[in-house]
């Protein structure tokens, strides 16, 4: 199946008919620009064919040969404009924006944008200077701003109606809304919600803004609240958390970048709570960067969650919680890395070395016949998903990732790592939760990983399929504080576009995720209550929807 997508993906097209582009080029203030030059460019820079802007900026290339070229635009007292990667098939419409020196130094980022990212551009996420427009100096001397296309209005709204299962606290239909503002390139609010239509299950909502500081960097807060009335443990009712986040990277010339932060934590049951979780988690690192190589050190006391959740969904930004002997705890460690990583626009390759210190990990189980009776279990009713914390333990490893972008845009990323994971031996006889929760030691472990992205021509077909395996005995991750992490085992995540305006300002998507497709890592147990926990890394879970933009 991935070599089947990766194959659709490099595919060239054959008997394309000639394709145009046109489109407007305008000041940063939204004013057309008349008499500026555009010029339409071969992959290797070279100018295919040149144009003027008319009275109202506009610009048109007829007769335009199906491929990837680059649109570049220049104005008497702007810098010229560039627009990579611009694919024509049959009418493209490029716009561009000229921007002044002084208006780029508002937003000039002094970390280079990586080519390799993976992140995912159907899910929104506070901006970071990674994601603005650069400049560059081309080989034929002139300096650009560059841009990929993906620049953002003032103001945009999305509306998502989704259905999924196996997921802990978000089973079921949901609606989420999401609100994004910009109201200048140096601000941006973003506001989500997400909650269950026509029941009392969970609701979430998270609100963040983001300050660019221009050369010294920028300052960023995300407050998010979580209400999970079916969650329940310990004879308590009703899960509530909340969390502010508050941070600020710190840019100290071209070479060092710092980022530093901390995070308030506030959980506690609506009913019967046995006690209330209060913790603050700071977190620091450090990068020094001399060319294409950086060397870095990171602090964290929070686990990053599992699931590949953009910034904007409150689970991103909350703990994992579980009971242990009736009380409410908190899933986390201490962990310290230094790291080398080397990019450049077509590669990256990145080692890692780290020691954890982990408190309360969090092991989830799916519960067959009923819910386990025991103070020792978390348990949401409607996925009959179970959570519970088992001992702490301590591990050092390392992590080394390659990642290589592929012809049209497609992406490839290998990793490996080893550490300590949590192992659950199996037993044929019924064993109290408590007993068999404890029982869960660290063993010495490896971790592979594969994972596959990119846009299929034709359809605009978004896809990523990754399987990452570890002995299927251990219930935890290897390396949990590792960054971008893949999914446990085969997943595949697809988002189709149905319906586009013209111009990009509406849009309406089909989504699809599959988690562990193939159910790999369980491992069932049976209680002394007669119920049964099927113990995984990550339970197999499905979620689909709609998507609409405008």
């Amino acid at each position: 199946m991935l070599l089947t997508l990766a194959g659709l993906g490099v595919a060239p097209l054959h008997g394309a008919t000639p394709g145009s582009v046109s489109g407007v080029v305008r000041n940063s203030a939204g004013v057309p620009q008349m008499g500026a030059v555009v010029q339409l460019l071969r992959p290797d820079l070279s100018v295919a064919a040149s144009v003027y802007t008319n009275s109202k900026g506009h610009f048109a290339f007829s007769t335009v040969s199906p491929g990837r070229y680059s649109i570049k635009a220049m104005g008497t007292a702007f810098l010229p404009s560039l627009r990579e990667n611009v694919r024509v098939q049959t009418a493209t419409v490029v716009n561009l924006t000229l921007n002044t020196l002084y208006e780029v130094m508002q937003w000039l980022p002094a970390q280079p944008r990586s080519a390799n990212g993976q992140k995912d551009d159907w899910a929104w996420t506070l901006r970071s200077a990674a994601n603005r427009p650069l400049l560059r100096w081309l080989e034929d001397g002139p300096l650009v701003v560059v841009s990929d296309g993906r620049s953002k209005p003032k103001l945009k709204a999305r509306l998502m109606a989704t259905g999924g299962a196996g997921t802990f606290s978000e089973d079921g239909q949901r609606i989420t809304f999401e609100v994004e503002d910009t109201p200048s390139d140096s601000r941006e609010l973003l506001a989500h919600v997400d909650f269950a239509p026509g029941t009392d299950a969970s609701i979430e909502s998270t609100l963040g803004f983001r300050q660019e500081l221009g050369f010294a960097g920028s300052v960023q807060s995300v407050g998010a609240v979580s209400i999970h009335p079916e969650v329940v443990g310990g004879g308590a009712e009703g899960l509530n958390e909340a969390a502010v986040n508050s941070s600020e990277n710190i840019n100290m010339g071209d070479e060092f970048q710092v980022e530093a932060g901390a995070r308030q934590i506030f959980a506690r049951f609506a009913q019967d709570s046995p006690n209330t979780v209060v913790a603050a988690l700071p977190y620091l690192s450090i990068g020094w960067r001399k060319g294409d190589s950086t060397v870095s050190y990171r602090f964290a006391t929070a686990v990053p969650d599992g699931r590949g959740l953009s910034e904007m969904q409150a689970g991103a930004w909350m703990p994992a919680l579980a009971l242990r002997d009736g009380r409410l705890v908190m899933e986390r460690g201490m962990h310290q890395e230094i790291g080398w990583e080397r990019r450049t626009d077509d590669s990256g390759v990145a080692v890692m070395f780290y020691a954890d210190s982990l408190s309360n990990p969090v092991i989830e189980a799916m519960a067959h016949n009923g819910a386990p009776s025991s103070p020792d279990a978390m348990y949401d009713q409607t996925s009959r998903l179970m959570r519970a914390a088992a001992t702490g333990y301590s591990s050092t490893g390392i992590v080394a990732t390659v990642e290589r972008k592929l012809p049209r845009g497609n992406h490839v990323r290998l990793r490996y790592a080893n550490g300590d994971a949590l192992v659950m031996q199996a037993t044929e006889r019924p064993t109290p939760l408590g007993q068999l929760v404890s029982s869960a030691r660290p063993r010495r472990a490896q971790m592979y990983s594969l994972s596959l992205s990119g846009t299929l021509d034709g359809t605009g077909t978004r896809w990523r399929a990754s399987y990452r395996w570890q002995p299927e005995d251990t219930v935890t991750r290897i390396a949990p504080f590792a960054a971008d992490a893949d999914e446990p085992y085969l997943n595949i995540h697809l988002r189709q576009p149905v319906y586009a305006a013209r111009l990009g300002a509406r849009s309406l998507d089909a989504m699809i995720d599959l988690r562990n497709v193939l159910a790999q890592g369980e491992r069932p147990f049976v209680l002394t209550d007669g119920s049964m926990l099927v113990f995984a890394q990550d339970q197999r879970g499905l979620t689909a929807g709609l998507a609409f933009t405008f």
